[in-house]
């Protein structure tokens, strides 16, 4: 009997522990995704993956990509980004790191609609979770992912993002 507590105990400590993570890490994706809607690159940075940032040039130069290509799009139409982070996937063990996929929904406003679409964000921990970097994994490449992550787990497969889909405002 007692050892059959124990296992329960268990258990539900594996079970909590890991309900625990998953809300942690969902609360910073969600920092990182608003951030990113809200074209606010220093934030943006700050939850970036630093190997990332680091082949982007350094944090200026990934800065001053991101505020250019906001411009880009604001320049073709877009009003406004939103969109939101679903719930994560499993979390898988590559080499010392802990990493976690986040699938999204981008929704890009209009004069007369939005584009929907949907792609997938990457956490990455390595402390054991206790602290998460993010990196969007839609449209990377399998080289530069490897080349950014050499021990990604093969397990962890990361589904091609969806292109945009137009809908129209009927108020339009």
């Amino acid at each position: 009997m007692m050892r059959l507590s124990c296992l329960c105990a268990i258990f539900f400590f594996t079970i909590t522990a890991y309900a625990q993570d998953t809300t942690m890490v969902k609360r910073l994706v969600n920092k990182f995704a608003k951030a990113t809607f809200n074209g606010d690159a220093k934030t943006v940075l700050d939850f970036s993956y630093p190997g990332l940032i680091k082949l982007s040039g350094g944090r200026e130069a990934m800065e001053k990509m991101i505020t250019e290509r906001i411009a880009e799009l604001k320049g073709r139409g877009v009003m406004k980004f939103e969109g939101w982070v679903n719930t994560p996937g499993p979390f898988y063990n590559a080499g010392d790191q802990l990493h976690v996929l986040f699938p999204e929904t981008v929704v890009m406003k209009m004069i007369n609609g939005r584009y929907i679409s949907h792609s997938h964000l990457l956490g990455i921990s390595e402390d054991k979770g206790k602290s998460w970097t993010f990196m969007d994994v839609g449209n990377m490449p399998e080289n530069v992912l490897k080349r950014l992550l050499p021990n990604f787990n093969p397990d962890l497969h990361i589904p091609a993002p969806t292109q945009p889909t137009f809908f129209s405002d009927p108020t339009q």
